[in-house]
């Protein structure tokens, strides 16, 4: 009598295993995934109030006043490379700026970090449930 020859394959449980194990790293991958995505987003906000912030102070070296966004050779609003924040500055005078990142999406994200604000004296401010979404790591 001959043997058969063992037939390589994939069982119905190794599949349901492999299936359950990427089902978990799932679970754990995408959160920290929108956190991140998230986090970045913000950072961008910032980082656009802050440009804004520092050619206001070259502007206002030149001038004597601080300007508008299309006297600092932006387009009035910035809308950040993600489309996630929209910027503006309100009116600048010889005394003072204020320019506001505001969010634009209605997600999740919403209601976290709403507005960054930041003036011409270099006060940060912002509105959402988070209280510290300048310094805001996580």
């Amino acid at each position: 009598m001959r043997m058969r020859k063992y037939m390589g394959g994939v069982t119905l449980l190794e599949l349901m295993i492999v299936v359950v194990v990427i089902g978990i790293m799932m679970a754990i991958a995408y959160p920290n995934y929108r956190d991140f995505t998230a986090r970045a987003k913000r950072n961008e906000a910032r980082a656009l109030l802050l440009e804004i912030a520092t050619a206001q102070e070259r502007f206002y070296l030149q001038n004597s006043r601080y300007g508008s966004l299309v006297e600092l050779g932006y387009p009035d609003p910035i809308i950040s490379d993600t489309g996630t924040y929209a910027v503006t500055v309100g009116p600048a005078d010889a005394v003072n700026f204020s320019a506001t990142a505001t969010y634009q999406k209605s997600d999740a994200e919403l209601g976290k970090c709403t507005t960054f604000t930041i003036d011409g004296r270099g006060i940060k401010g912002n509105t959402g449930s988070y209280p510290d979404c300048w310094t805001r790591t996580r």
